[in-house]
């Protein structure tokens, strides 16, 4: 063997090593931490300023305590507000589910069904609390972190498998979505942690987080690829960190509320995916608590906030680190005096 090729086998086998204790060290739980040294923390307090011409939106003095150690998902039909976490469903006025396990997702259909992602498998219950059905998992790796509901369809993200799953309302599967496939030019589901998030639009396509790739992408029910926007950035524009956005909601004109952590952010993008603006930035929703630095993957459990809508364009946060659900509605603008004698 030549001397050259020798080095070249060497830093091969070195590569693979080192990447193979960069696996094994990743906590996707994000509980214990990754175990890596300051090398992989990096700073981003120079970023952690919002510019107050962008924010939209102003946060309602009035919270609601979850009572929770840990909060998973929320949900909104009507007026009504649903919180999972602590192996329950909670709903704001005092009724509770209570779940065999920690729900990790959560959905409420037009008539008030609840579905539930616990364990890898759906759960269903009434609106008065009844559990109506079980489905079974897909497989031993499924981990559910997102539901919706759409006319005959439920649509499941599996971060586990890396695919979207699609359901009829019995609990039977109808096709997967996302999986990668050089044919119909889908490169696949890029996730490093429990974060992956789904909605359907008002244009009928069905939206999913690519958090590794940073954007949002645009599916047919069949699985076809349509469009996608968002890019890689810790500009205000973009999405930052290893993995963005985590969570989203659609208002009622189209556009998207987003979440990223890291830089814990909230903001609108129109339905073409045109940056609007603010809900809240990293001082409103961090209130002090934020570190000046973030370490991967340790620190992605502390602030996976969630985020629902209302039929009034109310925005609803879960902040996981208060266990509390805060409340954001649209600044009224101020009235353009057109009266030039005064």
């Amino acid at each position: 063997m030549k001397k050259n090729d020798a080095l070249i086998w060497f830093f091969v086998a070195v590569a693979v090593v080192v990447g193979g204790v960069a696996v094994l060290l990743i906590d996707g739980s994000g509980d214990s931490g990754s175990g890596l040294g300051d090398e992989f923390t990096y700073d981003v307090s120079e970023y952690g300023k919002t510019d107050a011409e962008l924010v939209l939106y102003e946060e309602l003095p009035e919270r609601f305590a979850t009572g929770m150690k840990v909060c998973k998902a929320i949900a909104v039909l009507g007026k009504k507000v649903y919180v999972a976490g602590d192996n329950k469903i909670s709903v704001m006025g005092g009724q509770e589910i209570k779940l065999n396990g920690m729900p990790q997702c959560l959905a409420v259909g037009d008539a008030g069904k609840i579905y539930v992602g616990v364990d890898g498998h759906i759960e269903i219950y009434s609106d008065a609390g009844k559990q109506i059905s079980v489905w079974d998992s897909p497989g031993d790796n499924a981990v559910f972190t997102s539901i919706a509901v759409h006319k005959d369809n439920v649509f499941v993200a599996d971060a586990g498998r890396r695919v979207v799953v699609r359901y009829d309302l019995e609990g039977n599967v109808i096709n997967e979505i996302g999986r990668k496939n050089e044919k119909r030019n889908i490169t696949g589901f890029v996730i490093s942690s429990p974060y992956f998030d789904l909605a359907v639009a008002s244009d009928g396509l069905l939206r999913v987080t690519n958090p590794g790739e940073h954007r949002i992408e645009a599916y047919t029910f069949d699985g076809d690829l349509e469009f996608w926007w968002g890019k890689p950035s810790v500009n205000i524009e973009g999405f930052c960190g290893c993995c963005n956005p985590i969570n989203f909601a659609i208002l009622g004109d189209g556009s998207f509320v987003t979440v990223e952590k890291g830089l814990v952010r909230v903001k609108i993008y129109d339905d073409y995916g045109k940056f609007v603006g603010v809900v809240a930035g990293v001082e409103a929703l961090a209130e002090g608590r934020a570190a000046k630095v973030c370490q991967f993957p340790k620190d992605c459990q502390r602030c996976g906030f969630d985020v629902a809508v209302d039929s009034d364009g109310k925005i609803y946060i879960l902040d996981t680190v208060a266990n509390s659900v805060r409340y954001f509605v649209r600044k009224i603008e101020p009235r353009i005096n057109t009266n030039k004698h005064e």
